[in-house]
């Protein structure tokens, strides 16, 4: 097998290409369902077919076994695909709005239209997922599409480049590659919709640019590649440990996620709140589940990635050379080859270095906490997560942490494994991201809910009151159209538009 080598798209064509997909767009091929079904199904196969050549990519970027790659992005993206390819009938059916008789004669209807050509601009970390996922949403809901992917993943975006138009529609799907000008290029243009996944210094670039062309933009969360990008969509997820979870399965599955992707996951455990009289025994049950993971040392195993770049490995380092905390277990680190072991630190304070930013590495901070309530300070005092973690078997702490915390998303006893469970929502909220993605929130992402009315003669038997001259009795007809409230005693009903009488 052999990886095609990464080019980057020049950029006079890029106004090009937009402008061709919008021609094919306009042709309204896409309007069939049966149509989107067969892109959709030649993007399974195109994802089935090539899952060798992508292990194969994703070990020369990432150096990630191919175990890895399968569960945390082969199968989440290949599921995405044939639950668009099942629904794309049912989720594309007009609506019918049921409200009251009058409006009702009116066959108030939502249609459900695509927005026309939409980008998607995804990260390296996870560069199947977050590109062939949110396609899915795209094609399913009827649009042109391009594909921009991580300059940072050279041999997953060349092999995207290669195989999109051998697969897929070539006038209504592409990629485009590069880095900053090619970006900078297509950010100039107007665009149906756009979904960003990135770092917030980069989305902020993507929003101004989008205002001036009045291109909608969904932001989605993950750490940005290098040191210029110090603050970023995603946040630091939090981790309740409650000293009554169950210990051994709370170590083994927050250890997974922390490691997985050697760390470079937006919603990875960033850090882990323990209360004091707990911390020595959760200490030793995570280095045992590190053991268990890899017990001749994470560097010699074959099962642990490496950070993507020298600019985040140097970003990584610094972060734990400035801690003022004790590291437990790891902390050894190879330069040359991009590894960073999976490190535990203890004792870490608000204001240490590694609480400073989201660290998207191996290194766990571990602070302490006299109980639950201070917890739910530090984490309150800062910035939204896109993840927050509850490990406990008590159903009053969960809720107890649920209840008094906003985030993207709330977990218990897991980590990571809600962004590929069907039915949820994959999204943050304030500085972790705008919008939604994942099945049937990609397709309604990309979906234009278009509301339509036939409104028949006779409604104006019912709505004639609307026309001048107005008199008390047109007026009553018309407060008759629109529902009533209990007045403030609860005894009866007031119209809050008959604006003479008695609340």
């Amino acid at each position: 097998m052999t990886v095609p080598k990464f080019t980057s798209t020049p950029i006079d064509e890029i106004p090009v290409i937009r402008e061709n997909l919008r021609r094919a767009f306009r042709t309204g091929r896409s309007k069939s369902i049966a149509y989107r079904k067969q892109q959709l199904l030649a993007l399974a196969y195109m994802i089935k077919d090539n899952a060798a050549r992508l292990h194969e990519a994703l070990d020369l970027d990432l150096h990630r076994a191919p175990s890895e790659t399968n569960f945390i992005e082969i199968f989440p993206s290949l599921a995405e695909a044939k639950e668009a390819y099942d629904s794309v009938g049912k989720w594309s059916k007009p609506e019918r709005v049921h409200w009251s008789f009058n409006w009702f004669a009116m066959n108030p209807t939502i249609r459900k239209e695509a927005k026309g050509v939409v980008l998607i601009i995804s990260p390296f970390n996870y560069p199947i997922t977050l590109s062939l996922g949110p396609l899915s949403g795209a094609i399913a809901a009827g649009n042109a599409c391009v594909l921009k992917p991580s300059e940072l993943t050279p041999a997953y975006s060349a092999l995207l480049a290669e195989l999109v138009p051998q697969y897929l529609d070539p006038e209504m799907y592409t990629v485009i590659n590069g880095a900053i000008p090619e970006t900078t290029e297509m950010l100039k243009l107007q665009w149906d919709h756009i979904l960003y996944t990135g770092g917030a210094r980069v989305a902020s670039i993507i929003l101004g640019a989008a205002a001036k062309t009045l291109t909608p933009v969904t932001t989605e969360a993950c750490h940005p590649p290098s040191s210029w990008f110090l603050l970023h969509l995603g946040g630091k997820s939090p981790v309740f440990i409650d000293p009554k979870c169950d210990l051994k399965m709370t170590a083994k599955r927050l250890m997974w996620g922390k490691v997985t992707n050697a760390g470079q996951t937006c919603i990875a455990p960033d850090y882990v709140l323990v209360p004091r009289s707990f911390v020595d025994t959760f200490v030793t049950a995570c280095i045992e589940a590190l053991k268990e993971f890899f017990p001749d040392g994470a560097e010699k195993s074959d099962s642990y990635a490496r950070v993507i770049s020298p600019g985040h490995f140097k970003r990584i380092k610094a972060l734990l050379d400035g801690t003022r905390g004790a590291v437990a277990y790891g902390g050894s680190t190879n330069e040359d080859t991009k590894f960073i072991e999976p490190t535990l630190v203890v004792g870490v304070k608000n204001d240490d270095s590694l609480m400073s930013e989201e660290i998207f590495g191996p290194v766990l901070p571990i602070l302490v906490v006299e109980d639950v309530n201070e917890a739910l300070e530090i984490v309150n005092s800062r910035d939204h997560p896109l993840a927050l973690y509850v490990f406990s078997r008590d159903a009053a702490y969960k809720a107890k942490v649920f209840d008094n915390t906003q985030s993207g998303a709330c977990v218990a006893n897991d980590c990571i494994v809600h962004y590929a469970t069907e039915g949820l929502p994959f999204g943050g909220i304030g500085p972790s991201g705008s919008g939604m993605q994942g099945g049937k929130f990609s397709f309604d992402t990309f979906t234009h809910f278009r509301g339509t009315l036939d409104n028949p003669k006779w409604v104006d038997i019912i709505l004639g009151g609307r026309y001048a001259p107005f008199t008390p009795k047109k007026q009553a007809s018309i407060e008759g159209m629109f529902p009533s409230f209990p007045r403030r005693d609860g005894s009866s009903r007031w119209n809050p538009l008959y604006l003479f009488g008695s609340a």
